[in-house]
């Protein structure tokens, strides 16, 4: 029987400083060199190329993905601040018109003439709060459609290319 020379391990090399890391050596070994079979290499190039090519169509469509929703952001920031502001309008003539119907009850002289300016008031009051209902309505419609507008467009350019 061939006996087998066992090399002994090298013994680790100890820190000279409590601090300091102990060094170790990493083996080398050599890499064969194999040729690549030409049908593998090809097959490699098309693989390479398709992930180049797919790539780039990813990357088309987040750019356009990102400008349909930098689109979608403008138009609904634009709008809720429309809005905030026709808010605060109907806000200001309402506070307006219920300070005038206070002046106008204090200069009241009779029961009578209260109970006239309160019912003329409540009916002034319905129908302008009727009319800034469809206002607020119409523009809180023209803000959610021009708001969905450039995400509709989009999806239907993204599924017109799909096809």
């Amino acid at each position: 029987m061939a006996e087998a020379t066992v090399a002994a391990p090298k013994a680790k090399a100890k820190p000279t400083t409590a601090f300091e890391i102990p060094k170790f050596e990493i083996p080398k070994f050599d890499i064969p060199k194999v040729e690549m079979p030409a049908a593998f290499r090809e097959f490699a190039e098309r693989g390479v190329a398709q992930a180049k090519e797919s790539y780039e169509k990813m990357k088309a469509a987040a750019e356009e993905a990102t400008d349909v929703l930098e689109t979608t952001y403008s138009t609904a920031s634009k709008g809720a601040s429309d809005y905030g502001l026709k808010v605060i309008e109907v806000a200001r003539t309402n506070t307006n018109a219920a300070f005038d119907f206070a002046g106008e009850v204090m200069a009241a002289k009779t029961l009578s003439e209260v109970v006239e300016l309160t019912s003329a008031h409540a009916r002034k009051q319905f129908e302008a709060l009727t009319a800034q209902s469809k206002e607020l309505s119409a523009l809180a419609q023209k803000v959610a459609t021009e708001t969905a507008e450039p995400i509709k467009t989009g999806v239907t350019k993204a599924f017109g290319k799909v096809n």
